[in-house]
């Protein structure tokens, strides 16, 4: 039986997806979240085989849940389920660590089809998505390492150069300490640094900041 622990906002959303996967053979949903904070709480409490995760939601978005979840939890499987195609959604969700990427308007037989194959390791992505990344890649010789930078992530950097803490980070933001060492994790990988004063330095050297 694949355990599913669906993540919305949406109380709709929530009672059909869960409605149509409950009536699946191999399928059951033990848990739902409302936001992102408890979808990471629920996540490494309740351990599912697979994680449907929404991208727009109060508390913390998709994206942040989903590097939440992974730091935690490396092997968990997450499969995003938006009605999003924007960059600054699809990106931070794959960069993140979910393995696949569909869309709500999806019929749901597609997106019971999508939740066995992401279980396998397979990554299932819509059309769009996968248009999107391989334009990225042909483009990626352009790119400066700043550019993979998610709102989010730049808007730490820049107060990592005022010489804020991790705490004040936090504090600032409105957002978990543990939220913010993710944020600052994925900063010092995406620009290829060692630490924070060298994400600093990159920062100043960019004109990013005065």
């Amino acid at each position: 039986m694949i355990k599913v622990l669906l993540a919305d906002d949406h109380e709709m959303v929530r009672i059909g997806v869960s409605a149509y996967l409950q009536i699946q053979p191999d399928m059951e949903v033990i848990g739902e979240a409302v936001n992102g904070k408890e979808a990471v709480e629920k996540a490494l409490s309740l351990r599912p085989d697979i994680i449907l995760m929404d991208m727009v939601m109060p508390e913390m978005n998709g994206a942040e849940a989903t590097a939440a979840i992974i730091e935690e939890w490396p092997e968990a499987k997450i499969m995003v389920v938006t009605s999003f195609l924007d960059d600054d959604k699809v990106y931070p969700a794959l960069e993140a660590g979910a393995l696949s990427y569909i869309l709500k308007t999806s019929n749901a037989k597609r997106i019971a089809e999508a939740i066995r194959e992401t279980l396998k390791g397979q990554t299932v992505l819509e059309p769009e998505v996968t248009t999107k990344m391989m334009q990225k890649m042909r483009s990626g010789a352009d790119q400066l390492p700043h550019h993979d930078l998610t709102e989010r992530e730049y808007e730490v950097l820049l107060l990592l150069a005022k010489g804020k803490t991790n705490q004040e980070i936090a504090d600032e933001l409105f957002i978990a300490l543990k939220t913010v060492k993710t944020h600052v994790s994925n900063i010092l990988s995406k620009l290829e640094v060692q630490d924070r004063t060298q994400a600093v330095i990159y920062a100043f050297k960019q004109g990013l900041v005065e």
